[in-house]
């Protein structure tokens, strides 16, 4: 199942995004932005940059 982007305002009014993989736990949390339309964008940009993204190994 794929993850859901879910958009929420923390305590100082700022939102930011939680991604949430099919069973329910959050695997990444973006930057706090000033406007909810921020915080979508910022989905958007995720979604961009993950296509195809390859895992790197550092040691």
């Amino acid at each position: 199942m794929a993850g859901t982007f879910k958009i929420k305002k923390n305590a100082g009014g700022k939102y930011y995004f939680s991604l949430i993989a099919g069973n329910g736990e959050i695997v990444a949390t973006g930057q706090p932005y000033a406007s909810k339309e921020g915080a979508i964008k910022g989905t958007e940009a995720v979604q961009r940059a993950s296509d195809g993204a390859k895992v790197v190994e550092e040691d």
